[in-house]
């Protein structure tokens, strides 16, 4: 019998090249999800996870864990996130699949392991996020994608470019007393003089969060009428939508930052992933719930945006 036509059991699953480990109280979604693994070309093995809850749980017998967690109830949770802390500790990718609702509670518990969260996601997204996890092990290689699978794929590699861009972009414009060279005769000089012409100009201040939500409806007038693919831009919007809430004072949470980047949220959460990793944003917690996360910008983006606002100048007609 071929690896693909079924799935494997905890007995023998240590002797499968690659295998992934399943989360699901749903009969049909187990079946999906076991599926998208034979798309792939590995095998599955089926876990509880309420059995999570048991300190004594063995340990994991796979390469990649696949959770599906679309309800809220306080065993669930607490398993989710001692899942998390056993991902984190082993090491393994950890993909979890939740719907909207649910996006908020999920996004706060999953903290440790650097899981990826996709919200309610299609079948071929989910074939392309499994697909990273492996690609991941050393050992593994996906077997060939269908002609949609590679498409997505080819997207996605798109996405990083672009991020990778405006990265550069908002880092490049660096003063010159911070460059590798030779000071200039605007540099030169004795004593305290000399010292505070080699000292970066202060931050300018962020800009009149109203004019940044100015910005960013005229951005969403022009995506209603001309269409949006013409114009997403995904990494932006988020930026702009956390230098307002920083100028304002507020949190943005993970859900509401989804919906401002004008993106599907499992887009959006790749895309907050990346920025983060890039040092763009930070997650910070809920004091008082642990259960929940906000985003915000990092010092770094801060330094960016208000600088890029200041270029601009007061009326930040070129900013639309």
């Amino acid at each position: 019998m071929r690896q693909e036509d079924f799935a494997y059991g905890p007995a023998v699953a240590d002797s499968i090249a690659s295998v992934v480990g399943i989360y699901s109280a749903r009969p049909t979604m187990v079946a999906n999800l076991r599926e998208d693994a034979v798309v792939a070309g590995y095998g599955t093995v089926e876990y509880d996870l309420l059995a999570e809850l048991d300190e004594t749980a063995p340990p994991f017998r796979c390469d990649v864990l696949l959770v599906d967690c679309p309800v809220h109830d306080g065993a669930t949770i607490a398993a989710i996130m001692q899942l998390d802390q056993r991902a984190a500790e082993s090491g393994l990718p950890l993909i979890v699949t939740t719907s909207m609702a649910m996006l908020e509670t999920v996004f706060g518990c999953l903290d440790r392991s650097g899981a990826e969260i996709m919200v309610e996601p299609t079948r071929g997204e989910r074939v392309i996020a499994l697909g990273r996890a492996l690609l991941k092990i050393p050992r593994m290689r996906l077997r060939e994608l269908d002609e949609q699978d590679r498409l997505t794929l080819h997207r996605l590699t798109e996405q990083v470019a672009q991020i990778a861009a405006q990265i550069d972009r908002l880092s490049s414009d660096e003063p010159r007393a911070f460059r590798l060279e030779s000071p200039g005769d605007e540099f030169r000089g004795d004593g305290d003089e000399g010292e505070r012409r080699l000292i970066r100009p202060p931050r300018p201040p962020l800009p009149d969060p109203r004019l940044v939500r100015k910005i960013i409806r005229q951005r969403q007038l022009r995506a209603e009428f001309l269409g949006g693919d013409l114009f997403a831009d995904p990494a932006w919007d988020i930026l702009l939508d956390l230098t307002a809430a920083r100028a304002e004072h507020t949190r943005v949470s993970v859900t509401s930052l989804c919906i401002a980047s004008g993106v599907p949220p499992t887009t959006a959460l790749r895309w907050i992933a990346q920025m983060s990793e890039a040092g763009l944003l930070v997650r910070v917690e809920d004091e008082t719930d642990r259960r929940r996360a906000f985003i915000e910008l990092s010092d770094k983006a801060v330094d960016a945006m208000a600088r890029y606002f200041h270029e601009l100048g007061k009326d930040g007609k070129s900013a639309i």
